[in-house]
């Protein structure tokens, strides 16, 4: 069982990961954070990454068409890093996301979404045995 300090810490161990933030999507609050939040502090991080995915779980145009086919991830590629947005499948009340910000010479994308699929699939199950 890694519980959110667990899984915070292991999301900031992938290589190239700069920030993470855990936010209930429901009230746009942050729950939990690691790393540098240089630019905005988490709380602002969490407000900012809600309106974002807010605004792509609901655009027509982002939708897939195909019935079942939920949007689970988010990626925002910059020129120095990349953000992943990864909505948390499990029993919590609202929907959890994490927002993590990667750099883009030391993350790898392909890895980190490997790698924190794999983390946040570990916490979602931990939710349900509780």
């Amino acid at each position: 069982m890694i519980g959110i300090d667990g899984c915070l810490k292991r999301i900031m161990d992938i290589p190239g990961a700069c920030s993470v933030t855990l936010v209930d999507g429901a009230s746009g609050l942050a729950i939990a954070a690691a790393g540098r939040h240089d630019l905005v502090d988490q709380h602002e991080d969490a407000a900012a990454a809600t309106d974002v995915v807010r605004s792509v779980l609901t655009s027509p145009a982002l939708a897939t068409g195909r019935p079942g086919d939920d949007i689970t991830e988010i990626i925002v590629c910059g020129t120095r890093g990349y953000h992943l947005l990864n909505l948390i499948d499990g029993d919590f009340d609202g929907r959890l996301f994490v927002h993590v910000l990667f750099d883009g010479d030391t993350g790898n994308l392909a890895m980190a979404r490997y790698q924190l699929r794999s983390i946040l699939t570990e916490f979602a199950e931990d939710d349900h045995g509780q």
